[in-house]
Parts: C-alpha cells; sequence; structure tokens
C-alpha cells in the first residue's frame, strides 16, 4: 500500500472534519427546527389545558365561600307605637292578646339585632303582669339561647312603664322571643276573636276503671248571645296587611312543612 503525501492527508482529514461538521449542524438545526415546527393536529382529538382553569376555578370557588361565610343579621323591630299601646291596652279578647303581642314586640325591639351564628335562638317565657302593667315574674320555660335568654331578661328588667292590663286583672301569659336573623313578622289576625274557641279534645273512651263504662260527649263550642257578640265586634280592628301576610306565611309553612314529611 503506497502512502499518501502529507499534504493529501491533511486536505483529506480536514474534509473529513468539515463534512461531520456539517452534518452535526443540519442535524441539530433539524432537530431544532422540528421542535419549533407546529405539529399538525388531529381534528378529532380535543386538546384541554386544565392547569389555569383549575386554578381560576378554584379562586373564584374561595371568593365565593368568603362571601358566604358572611354571616346573616336582622335588625330588632321597632318598638310598639302610642297608638299600638293604647290599642292593645283596651283589647280584652283572647287574654288580653293585643297586650300580649306588643309586650313581645317591645322586649324583642329592645334585644338589638339578631346574628346568625352560635348566640341565636329562642326562649319561651311564662310572664305575670300586674294590674297596673309591672311585670312581676317571669319564668323560663325552655330556651335554645343562652343569649336571647339573656338579652330578653334585660329587656324586661329596662323597659319603660307599661299601660294597665285590659281587664284590670293580672296578665297570666306564655310568650316565645325569637333571636334569629331568620324569624318572621307576627302580627296577629284579630278577625277570628269573637268565634267561640274550639273545645279541647278529649278521649270519649278514656275510662279510670272504677266508674261506670259510658262514651263521653264532646263538648260543642260555646256561642255568645247577639248581645255579647254585637259588644265583641266592636273591639275588632281592622286587620293589617302585615298580620294578613304573617298568617298566610305561617299556612303556606305549615303546608310545606306537612308535604315535606309525607315525602320522608
Amino acid at each position: 500500500m503506497t502512502k499518501q503525501p502529507a499534504p493529501m492527508r491533511s486536505v483529506a482529514i480536514w474534509l473529513s472534519i468539515a463534512l461531520h461538521l456539517g452534518l452535526f449542524l443540519l442535524w441539530t438545526s433539524y432537530e431544532g427546527f422540528t421542535h419549533l415546527k407546529p405539529k399538525d393536529k388531529n381534528p378529532d382529538i380535543i386538546e384541554v389545558q386544565l392547569e389555569e382553569p383549575i386554578a381560576k376555578t378554584n379562586n373564584d370557588l374561595n371568593a365565593s365561600q368568603n362571601i358566604d361565610k358572611q354571616p346573616v343579621s336582622l335588625a330588632a323591630p321597632l318598638a310598639p307605637t302610642a297608638e299600638e299601646w293604647a290599642f292593645a291596652s283596651k283589647y280584652t279578647l283572647k287574654n288580653s292578646k293585643g297586650y300580649r303581642h306588643s309586650f313581645g314586640q317591645q322586649v324583642r325591639s329592645m334585644m338589638g339585632t339578631a346574628v346568625e351564628g352560635p348566640d341565636q335562638g329562642q326562649v319561651r317565657f311564662r310572664i305575670e303582669i300586674a294590674p297596673n302593667g309591672a311585670v312581676v315574674k317571669v319564668e323560663t320555660l325552655w330556651k335554645t339561647s343562652d343569649k336571647a335568654e339573656q338579652l330578653a331578661r334585660k329587656a324586661m328588667k329596662s323597659m319603660p312603664a307599661l299601660p294597665p292590663t285590659p281587664t284590670g286583672k293580672s296578665l297570666i301569659f306564655e310568650r316565645t322571643i325569637s333571636f334569629t336573623p331568620f324569624a318572621t313578622n307576627d302580627a296577629p289576625i284579630y278577625r277570628d276573636d269573637c268565634l267561640p274557641d274550639t273545645p279541647a279534645f278529649g278521649n270519649p273512651f278514656a275510662w279510670d276503671g272504677k266508674s261506670p263504662q259510658e262514651i263521653k260527649k264532646s263538648k260543642s263550642a260555646e256561642k255568645l248571645s247577639p248581645e255579647a257578640l254585637a259588644e265583641c265586634l266592636k273591639q275588632l280592628p281592622q286587620d293589617s296587611i302585615d298580620g294578613i301576610t304573617a298568617e298566610a306565611q305561617r299556612q303556606l309553612d305549615i303546608w310545606s312543612s306537612g308535604k315535606l314529611n309525607q315525602r320522608k
């Protein structure tokens, strides 16, 4: 094998280096081009990018939760007006119904704003009011909120002087005070107050085991005489729109509750 001259070998070496360098540069440029060149998209494939929408959804959800965390509140109702107390002090029907309502409204108005949370709730009292309008006895029957009881008792102790009771006798009644932001208006309805009270239910077959057995007849409601009815009707006020609306809402709540229980 004949040896090539040194200059020829040098040229061959440089040519080989140049060739390999060119191939290397061509390969790298081709790889870079393939990465930069957008690939053909298959119209049957749907691309979904989840990271950014999920982050936005989480932010929106957190913002909504922060808004929902704001507790619901309900301002205290206005105290009874002088006209309302004047009516209540003369209304003798249904155990001084107007007086009892005005008393409860007066107490609730002095308890302040009810805020959704651990302090909300209800409390039921048995109350005795002297003939001169002084509160002489308050007994807690049950409660769902210590705060409600505390505020109600404080209101009863510091409430302004009340008018004398309508009958001139002590007024004893039970009253539930609702200290919640969801309490509905309980304005009373007076239009049926001259109708006789429905007799209390009694089991006609009840027997004490000693006396002769007999089926007890239920007592019929006692009707007022025409004169007494005429006097009674004079006390009835024109029902307020609030009272009629509140009564309709109560009936709707009772009906809805019954339908829900049937479904269960």
